[in-house]
């Protein structure tokens, strides 16, 4: 089975990004195993060189990249980029190299017109700690408020079979790198 970390790069109640990784995981084809990781608020600043005891929310956070064998990211857009959080996590994974060849992938829940400059960010920082990045693998399907449920998961079939296309993929990935 392939172990999928689920990685939302907002930490606000009702994201639609939360909302868009929580449908991913409730609709994950078998053979596809999800983890969320819930720990992104939780991160100290990333401070190059620091010594000292690892943070547990640090030890956390490369436990649960260890433990998967590949990571999707959902975030919005925070000025043009990725919001701070997001940065401050792929940071503390640069010297440890916990994405060093996983294969990782995004989704873009923006409004058309939105969230490029996000998606370009993290394909950039992702390729600079040497995961394995696939672009052709990340998707954009677009979530509005109203397409949430009362049970905090996204409701549209195109988003449902979008989200389990982009987790086959993302596994199909995790095989071919395994091979090489």
């Amino acid at each position: 089975m392939t172990v999928v970390l689920l990685i939302s790069g907002s930490t606000r109640v009702g994201s639609t990004n939360t909302a868009a990784l929580r449908t991913v995981a409730a609709v994950a084809p078998d053979g596809v195993g999800v983890r969320w990781y819930g720990g992104l608020a939780e991160l100290p600043a990333f401070v190059p060189g620091a010594e000292g005891p690892v943070h547990p929310a640090v030890q956390e956070l490369r436990e649960q990249l260890g433990a998967a064998d590949a990571v999707l990211f959902c975030t919005p857009e925070y000025a043009g980029t990725l919001p701070g959080s997001l940065k401050n996590l792929l940071d503390w994974t640069v010297g440890a190299g916990d994405l060093y060849q996983k294969p990782a992938a995004w989704l873009t829940v923006a409004a058309p017109g939105r969230g490029a400059g996000a998606a370009a960010t993290l394909a950039s920082v992702l390729g600079y700690v040497g995961a394995d990045v696939d672009e052709t693998i990340s998707a954009r399907l677009p979530v509005s408020r109203d397409d949430i449920g009362p049970d905090g998961l996204v409701g549209g079939a195109g988003f449902r079979a979008g989200a389990v296309e982009v987790l086959r993929r993302l596994a199909g990935r995790v095989v071919a790198v395994a091979s090489d």
